[in-house]
């Protein structure tokens, strides 16, 4: 006869020194699995700290800019305001940057003047265009150094370093030591890095045009991705027969979620590129290809949510007379929503950061301007990443991490969305 569990623990002695050395060796166990928990989480913060710094150490040099300041009179020079165009802008800036440090002979004036951006001529151009009361008496104007002379504002060129070893000369460093002690070089926020469009030139370049082609990127995903899906989900989840072929849609739509994201950007090149003709490089085609990738996640968001709703919340409704069309949108979809919408936030955030499928349909092309809609040409944060990057200045490399800053900022932006109206909307059942 077995012996039944009654008699068993009778003959179990709980006190015994073979017990003891069993729960001594379960709690050992338990200490263990605490134990790695606790190491992997510290492994993944370590390696998130570790990212997070040094990105900061390469990239908080680029949120600052070397500037010089300068007095011109304008009025003086012989500007018109109807000709302002055909003006000698850059002997005017030429001339006005010369008697920072006063006389230069003419054999060293090309080293001087590779201390300012070869831009300036138009940067000061560009701003008595936009405010031409400028032309009236002396006014200052701000100039960006040259990428060099920047890099040794901040450090990252050293005057220790032999003269043919570094990229400013001895000469130039004694110049810009004579604008350091006139107090005429400055380190303001470098608000163009947010508000310039991109340029060949480090000193210059800017995110604008790509937050601006990001932005109208996520408008056309948003678009199409949220009606469609929400409307597949629905009728996947509450009108489609069950069958095989809708158990096929299922299986696809959930194979879909897990196909790598260049394989959108290989279809987006041959459908709409290749067939419909659409513009390279515009939001329009980044928006229908991560519209085709954020999708298949969007419609199993969408289910999950439909189906998180008691089924109580639907029979009651039925039960008072409401049509199934009636009980879907005003009871059960308005009950999904919150968890809807975070799902659609968390999909454009995974959506914002796609950088292989907008490589393919063109959008690292060098674009010096900010898009105006959906049709022009234009760049996103992750392809600019990638075009600075690939830059050989050392300029490109601070702003490299800077622009990967912004893009985590907004990632955790809309996370952070995601997460407050998840708590602030939704129910528990």
């Amino acid at each position: 006869m077995n012996p039944t569990a009654e008699q068993t623990a009778r003959s179990v002695n709980w006190q015994s020194k073979e017990m003891a050395a069993r729960r001594k060796a379960r709690y050992a166990a338990e200490a263990r699995l605490k134990i790695y928990g606790l190491a992997a989480i510290a492994v993944a913060l370590g390696f998130l700290a570790f990212l997070l710094i040094s990105l900061t150490y390469t990239g908080h040099k680029a949120f600052i800019q070397t500037e010089v300041v300068i007095e011109l009179d304008l009025s003086a020079s012989g500007v018109d305001q109807s000709k302002i165009m055909d003006a000698d802008w850059r002997g005017i800036v030429r001339k006005a940057l010369l008697q920072e440090v006063g006389d230069i002979p003419r054999s060293e004036q090309r080293e001087f003047f590779g201390l300012f951006t070869d831009q300036a001529a138009y940067i000061v151009r560009d701003e008595v265009i936009a405010d031409p009361s400028k032309l009236l008496g002396r006014q200052e104007f701000t100039v960006p150094m040259s990428d060099p002379a920047d890099q040794f504002a901040k450090g990252e060129i050293s005057r220790e370093t032999p003269e043919s070893q570094r990229r400013m000369s001895d000469r130039q460093i004694a110049y810009f030591d004579a604008m350091v002690e006139k107090g005429s070089i400055t380190q303001p926020f470098n608000w163009a890095l947010f508000f310039s469009p991109d340029s060949r030139y480090p000193e210059l370049a800017g995110l604008a045009g790509a937050i601006a082609g990001s932005f109208w990127t996520l408008v056309v995903c948003l678009v199409i991705s949220l009606p469609a899906g929400i409307a597949a989900a629905i009728y996947l989840e509450e009108f489609a027969p069950k069958n095989r072929f809708t158990d096929l849609i299922e299986v696809n739509i959930n194979n879909l979620a897990a196909v790598p994201s260049i394989i959108f950007g290989l279809l987006g090149l041959a459908v709409f590129l290749g067939w419909f003709g659409l513009p390279r490089s515009a939001p329009l085609v980044g928006g229908l290809v991560l519209s085709l990738m954020t999708l298949p996640t969007l419609i199993i968001t969408t289910r999950n949510s439909l189906k998180s709703v008691p089924s109580s919340i639907r029979e009651a409704a039925l039960g008072i007379g409401a049509s199934k069309h009636e009980a879907i949108f005003h009871h059960i979809l308005p009950l999904a929503m919150p968890a809807i919408m975070t799902g659609t936030i968390i999909s454009l955030a995974r959506a914002l950061g796609e950088t292989a499928p907008l490589l393919l349909i063109g959008m690292n092309a060098f674009i010096t301007s900010e898009p105006g809609g959906v049709m022009d040409a234009a760049t996103a944060l992750p392809t600019q990443i990638y075009i600075w990057a690939d830059s050989p200045e050392r300029g490109f490399v601070a702003r490299t991490s800077a622009a990967i800053l912004v893009l985590l900022g907004f990632l955790i932006v809309m996370n952070g969305i995601a997460i407050y109206l998840r708590q602030r909307f939704e129910r528990r059942w």
